[in-house]
Formats: structure tokens, sequence, C-alpha cells
């Protein structure tokens, strides 16, 4: 096993440090707690927001409420995709790059286009 140490620039400026280790052959691979429990807490509305969208179609409320309510909750699963690829690039990215991982760049760029 090896160590692998990071450092990431967080939304407000400041610099965490840390490090984690690595079996052999694995890519290091590290997300910021606070952000990581943002993005959950994001997920979570836009479950429940889906839930009452479901409850409306159980409920045979108007098509026209439903459509606008499944687009707020479109709308939200990107916008948190549009932050998971910013900090999968500010910081897996850029990490991968340093450490010469092409593999982790090219499945990355799939994975944003399947997003797009």
């Amino acid at each position: 096993m090896s160590s692998v140490k990071h450092q990431h620039i967080n939304a407000d400026g400041s610099v965490t440090e840390h490090t984690h280790e690595l079996k052999h052959g694995e890519h290091g691979h590290y997300h910021d707690p606070q952000e990581k429990k943002r993005q959950l807490n994001r997920i979570s509305r836009a479950i429940g927001h889906l839930n009452h969208v479901r409850g409306m179609i159980e409920n045979d409320e108007d098509c026209a409420d439903v459509l606008i309510q499944l687009s707020a909750v479109n709308s939200a699963l990107r916008s948190l995709g549009r932050e998971i690829i910013n900090e999968h690039m500010t910081h897996c990215i850029t990490h991968a790059i340093e450490e010469g991982d092409t593999a982790a760049v090219e499945e990355f760029q799939k994975a944003v286009q399947k997003f797009i």
C-alpha cells in the first residue's frame, strides 16, 4: 500500500489537506466530506420532490402541474450533476492529471458526454 497526500481548495478559499491509503493499482479518489454532505442533501431533496410528483400522479392531479413539478426535479438533478462535474474536475481530475492517469480523464470525459 502507498499513501497519497492531496490539497483541496474549498469553496470559501480555505485549503484542506488529507492523506489516504491506496491499494496496489488503485487510483486516488477522494471527495471533500462537506461537499459530499451538500450533494447528498440535494439528492435527498430531489427524491422527496420526486415522491411528491409520484403522489400527484397517483391522485390524478392536473397533468400541467405534474409536468411543472417534473421540470423542477429535472432542474435540481441537472444542477447537482453540474456541481459533481465541477467538484470532480477541481479535485479528482486535477490529481489524475498530476499522476499521469489518462484513463481516469478519458473515463470522466465519457461520463460527462452521457450527462450532457
